[in-house]
Parts: C-alpha cells; sequence; structure tokens
C-alpha cells in the first residue's frame, strides 16, 4: 500500500508541477511582443541617446570644428584607436602654431569608454548612436573623422607681419637690456668684492 500511495503521491506532485509550467506558458502566449522587426522598423526605430555607438567631429554651421591637435585624446585611449596627423603653419601674427592635419578613428578597437570625449579641453569629439556599422572587411572600419577640408590660415597683412616684426624687436630689446642690467650688478657686486691678499686700509 506504500508503494502506491508513494506513486500516487509523485504523480500528483508531477501533474501539479506540469500545470504551473503551462501557466506561464500560457501567460507567454498572450503577451505582448517586443521583438524588434529590425531592419523593417529602421525609420522607426531609434536608439537610446546616450547609446555610444561612433565618435564624430562636431561640426558648426560654417563647417568648422574645435580640434586644435593637442593629443589629449590620443594619449588617453586606452587601445591606441585614435591617431592625429598635425602640421606646423604661420600664424596671421608670424608665429608658428599645430594644426590638425589628419584625425583617423579605429572603430573596430573602440571600447567605446568615452575617455577621449571626457579628455577633449575643447569639446571637439562626441559619440552618436548610430549603431549601423556593419562592414565586410576591418579597413573599413578606420575612419578619418576630419572629412571636411581643412582650412587654410588666413594670410597675414602688411600692418599684422609690421606688429609683429615689432613685438619681435621689443622682447629682444628688452632681453637684451636685462642681460647688460644683470652683467652690469654682477660686476659691480665683483668690484666691491675685496680680493685675497689686499689690504683696504
Amino acid at each position: 500500500m506504500g508503494s502506491v500511495r508513494e506513486y500516487f503521491s509523485s504523480l500528483g506532485t508531477g501533474i501539479a508541477s506540469l500545470l504551473k509550467g503551462m501557466k506561464v506558458t500560457g501567460k507567454e502566449f498572450i503577451t505582448p511582443k517586443i521583438t524588434e522587426c529590425y531592419p523593417e522598423n529602421r525609420d522607426t526605430h531609434h536608439p537610446a541617446e546616450r547609446f555610444r555607438a561612433e565618435l564624430h567631429f562636431i561640426y558648426d554651421a560654417e563647417g568648422n570644428h574645435k580640434c586644435i591637435a593637442c593629443g589629449s585624446c590620443e594619449r588617453s585611449c586606452p587601445n591606441g584607436t585614435i591617431t592625429i596627423e598635425s602640421k606646423m603653419v604661420t600664424t596671421a601674427a608670424g608665429t608658428k602654431k599645430k594644426k590638425l592635419d589628419k584625425y583617423f578613428y579605429d572603430l573596430g578597437s573602440c571600447t567605446f569608454c568615452q575617455l577621449c570625449v571626457t579628455n577633449c579641453p575643447t569639446d571637439a569629439i562626441a559619440f552618436d548612436n548610430d549603431f549601423e556599422q556593419s562592414v565586410f572587411t576591418r579597413s573599413k572600419l578606420v575612419k578619418q573623422l576630419n572629412y571636411l577640408p581643412e582650412k587654410e590660415e588666413p594670410a597675414p597683412t602688411p600692418e599684422e607681419l609690421a606688429r609683429a616684426q615689432a613685438e619681435r624687436e621689443a622682447k629682444i630689446a628688452a632681453a637684451k637690456a636685462k642681460a647688460a642690467a644683470a652683467k652690469a650688478a654682477k660686476e659691480a657686486e665683483a668690484g666691491e668684492t675685496p680680493q685675497p691678499g689686499t689690504d683696504n686700509k
């Protein structure tokens, strides 16, 4: 009798467990589906704004960006994703200035940590949420972010050149005067100092 009682008890427990599982399954049959029909819903579906998908340059309406080629983003990237090529140009004041030439970004190596964005002193770069970046070759994941032609420095006017030359000459004259004053003070100090073996009486 004991074995028969155990058999029906375990049978009842199994049926109860089966009904409990079927209850959960039945709920899923009538629950609205949340599967995204991609790419059919490409025009209506938009990812979250905070989603990081690709680094890009921030251009204004006139096609200008804020990158000064300081290299902060390149140094802060843990994977070497960013490569900056710069060049030296002459400004309107006649001085030398480093300027961005090419800005390369390897999307295939990026971990989307955003250290480059947070360390940029001029807020020249940002991440967008365009996640459609599939390509057939990894070489296509290396992108040049400054896709617009870099604008040349305006040619200095004769007045600006004359002003820069005058400023340089004034700095040189001030440096020479300072050096001469220091030399005279040193010589005067040496003349007042008694020499060994001499009598000042």
